[in-house]
């Protein structure tokens, strides 16, 4: 069984609980299995990483870890963190989500 997501790649979002929480970002990635999210600029981890042919110095890198989408509210077109809510759209007759603040169509 498929779960169905209010959070899509390329969403803006905003953290509402946790370390990382009032910040917002892009989503770069979602993990469907572990309902995760990578957010840019959010729970940043420090990853010790060997010299490598890809990068020859090695040492301490900053990197975006998992967070999980409970703790994520999707900003709509206003900037303003919102449920989401879906409906059918009478024109394609295609499920599309809204934002239940401001009623608009979320893209």
């Amino acid at each position: 069984m498929s779960t169905k997501l209010n959070i899509k790649k390329g969403d803006t979002v905003k953290v509402i609980a946790g370390d990382s929480k009032g910040k917002q970002g892009k989503v770069l990635e979602l993990n469907v299995e572990k309902l995760q999210a990578i957010v840019e600029g959010v729970n940043l981890v420090s990853k010790h990483t060997k010299p490598s042919a890809k990068s020859a110095q090695g040492g301490i890198v900053k990197k975006e870890a998992g967070i999980h989408i409970s703790n994520l509210m999707v900003v709509d077109n206003t900037g303003k963190p919102t449920r989401v809510g879906r409906k059918l759209d009478s024109k394609t007759n295609k499920s599309v989500r809204f934002s239940k603040k401001s009623g608009e169509v979320i893209k």
